[in-house]
C-alpha cells in the first residue's frame, strides 16, 4: 500500500506546480520537507507494526483456519515491517523522478529488489544469516523475510544519486505546517486509499482464504496466482500507467483537457491490446504455466491444481485491473484523490459481500477461487464507476473508437485462443517431461499464439500494433504517449 502510488499520485501535480512556478530552491525546499515529514511518519508506522506484530499476524485468522507457525509468522513479520520505512522512500524518491519524466530508473528499482530476494534463497547466502536468527526460528524463510528488507533499502538506495544530480539535497528538514505539505497531505489520505483498494482487496481475500472451510494451501495459491498476472500487470499496464500521469498533469497545469483526454484514450487502447489476450492466454495455459514455474520440490500436482483454479478467476478480471491502473492518474492529475477512494471504499464492501456469499453459498463450485473472482468483479465495478463519473463531469471520452479497437482486439484474441488451445493439445503440454522439455513446449505455444495475434492485428489494421511496438522503447515512453494522444 506504501509503495504502490499514493505518494506519486499525490505529490506528482504539486511538485510538478513548484518546478513550473518556483524553481530551484524554493521546490527542493519542498521536495526535502515532503521527504522526512514522510520518514518521520513511516517510522513510527513500522514501529508500531513491529511492537505489535502479534495482532498484525492474528487478523488473518478472523475467520478461523490454522494457526501454524504462529510464532514464526509473528518473528518474519518483525523482521519485513521496516522495509516500508524504505520502500515508502523510495515511492517519494520514485514521484519526484517522474516530476522530471525520467522513468527508466525508477522502473528498474525492483530488479535490485528482487536481486535481492533471490541472492537471500541461496544456501550461501541464507545459512551464515540463521546463525543471527534464535534457534527455534532458523528456517530458510528468515533469511528470504531479511532479503525483503534488504530490498526495499536498496530500492531507495539506488535512487538518491539521481536525485542528487538534479538538486536534491537530504538535509533534514521537517515541517508539518509548510502549505506545500499539507497540500500533499490532503491529497494523499484519499489517494492512499484509493491506489491501494487492490492490495485492500487482496488483504480480504486472504483473510478469506484463511477460513476452515477453504483447502488446505489456499493463501498461498492465491497469492502466487496474483504474482503471475502481476507479471502482465506490472511489466505493462503499470508502466503506461506511470508514463501518462505526469504527461496528464502537465496536461491539466495547462488546461488542455481535449488533449488529457486523447492521452486516456490512447492509453486504455494500448493497453487492452497486450492485457486482453494475455488474459486470454493465462485461461488457457494456466496449468502448465504453474507447472513449469512451480511444481518443483515439495510443490505437488494438488498444489498445482489449486493454483491454476485460482489463476482462471484472477485471469478473467485482468483487462479491469489494468483498466483501473489507466483512469485513475486521470482522476489523480486533476488533483481529486477523494472520488476514487470513495469508489474504492464502495469496492471494498462489495468485495467482502461477495466474498461472504461465495464462501456461504457457492463454495463447492468455485472452491478457493472464490475470493479471486470476488476481486475480479469487483474491479469491473471500480473501473465503471470511475469511468462513469468521469464522464459524467468532463464530457465524452472517445468511446466510439475504444468500442471499435476493443471488437478488433477481441476478434484477435479468440482466433489466437483457438490457435492456443489447438496447440496444447497437439503437443500434450501437461505430460510428464523434463522441465526444460515443459519450458520449452510451453514458450513455443506463447510464441506461435503471439505471433499469430500479432499477424491478425495487422490483417485487421489494428492502430495499436505500431503504437505497441513505439512503446516496447521505454526511454521513449512518455514521448510516444504525448505524440500519440496529440490531435
Amino acid at each position: 500500500m506504501t509503495g504502490e502510488g499514493s505518494l506519486g499520485a499525490s505529490l506528482i501535480p504539486v511538485f510538478t506546480r513548484y518546478l513550473h512556478d518556483s524553481p530551484g530552491e524554493v521546490a527542493w525546499r519542498f521536495a526535502r520537507r515532503v521527504f522526512w515529514d514522510m520518514a518521520v511518519v513511516l517510522a513510527v508506522i513500522t514501529a508500531m507494526g513491529a511492537i505489535f506484530s502479534r495482532q498484525v499476524v492474528g487478523i488473518y485468522t478472523l475467520f478461523g483456519g490454522h494457526h501454524a507457525a504462529w510464532d514464526l509468522a509473528v518473528y518474519l513479520n518483525r523482521i519485513i515491517f521496516p522495509a516500508i520505512l524504505f520502500v515508502g522512500l523510495a515511492a517519494v524518491a520514485t514521484a519526484m523522478l517522474h516530476s522530471f519524466r525520467v522513468f527508466g530508473l525508477p522502473a528498474a528499482t525492483p530488479i535490485f529488489f528482487n536481486a535481492a530476494l533471490i541472492a537471500c534463497s541461496f544456501g550461501v547466502v541464507y545459512r551464515p544469516i540463521l546463525r543471527w536468527a534464535p534457534p527455534a526460528y532458523r528456517s530458510p524463510a528468515v533469511a528470504l523475510a531479511v532479503g525483503i528488507l534488504i530490498g526495499g533499502v536498496v530500492q531507495f538506495a539506488v535512487q538518491v544519486p539521481a536525485l542528487v544530480r538534479r538538486g536534491m539535497s537530504f538535509r533534514p528538514e521537517v515541517s508539518l505546517s509548510d502549505p506545500g505539505v499539507q497540500k500533499v497531505a490532503r491529497l494523499m489520505g484519499p489517494a492512499f486509499f484509493g491506489m491501494s483498494v487492490y492490495q485492500v482487496n487482496m488483504f480480504v481475500d486472504t483473510v478469506f482464504a484463511f477460513s476452515w472451510r477453504m483447502p488446505s494451501g489456499s493463501p498461498t495459491s492465491l497469492y502466487l496466482a496474483d504474482r503471475v498476472m502481476q507479471l502482465v500487470l506490472g511489466s505493462y499496464a503499470i508502466a503506461v500507467s506511470t508514463a501518462i500521469f505526469p504527461a496528464m498533469a502537465h496536461q491539466i497545469a495547462a488546461h488542455n483537457w481535449d488533449e488529457m483526454k486523447r492521452t486516456f484514450g490512447f492509453s486504455m487502447r494500448i493497453v487492452s491490446f497486450i492485457t486482453i489476450p494475455a488474459a486470454v492466454g493465462l485461461i488457457l495455459l494456466r496449468k502448465p504455466i504453474i507447472q513449469v514455474l512451480f511444481e518443483h520440490g515439495q510443490f505437488s500436482g494438488e498444489s498445482t491444481q489449486l493454483t491454476a483454479h485460482a489463476l482462471l478467476f484472477y485471469s478473467l478480471g485482468l483487462p479491469a485491473f489494468a483498466a483501473i491502473k489507466m483512469i485513475t492518474p486521470m482522476y489523480y492529475s486533476t488533483q481529486d484523490t477523494m472520488t476514487p477512494a470513495r469508489v474504492g471504499l464502495c469496492a471494498l464492501g462489495l468485495n467482502v459481500a461477495l466474498n461472504a456469499i461465495f464462501l456461504l453459498f457457492f463454495f463447492r463450485a468455485l472452491s478457493n477461487g472464490s475470493p479471486a473472482l470476488a476481486s475480479s468483479l469487483v474491479a469491473y465495478f471500480n473501473f465503471g464507476a470511475l469511468l462513469l463519473l468521469f464522464r459524467k463531469r468532463y464530457g465524452p471520452l472517445g468511446a466510439k473508437g475504444m468500442i471499435i479497437s476493443l471488437v478488433k482486439i477481441s476478434v484477435c484474441a479468440a482466433l489466437m485462443a483457438a490457435v492456443s488451445y489447438a496447440g496444447l493439445r497437439a503437443v500434450h503440454l501437461l505430460a510428464d517431461r523434463q522441465l526444460l522439455a515443459e519450458a520449452g513446449l510451453l514458450t513455443a505455444v506463447v510464441l506461435v499464439s503471439a505471433a499469430v495475434y500479432f499477424a491478425l492485428a495487422r490483417l485487421l489494421r489494428c492502430e495499436e500494433l505500431s503504437e505497441f511496438f513505439l512503446l516496447l522503447r521505454r526511454d521513449e515512453a512518455a514521448e510516444a504517449v504525448a505524440q500519440s494522444a496529440a490531435p
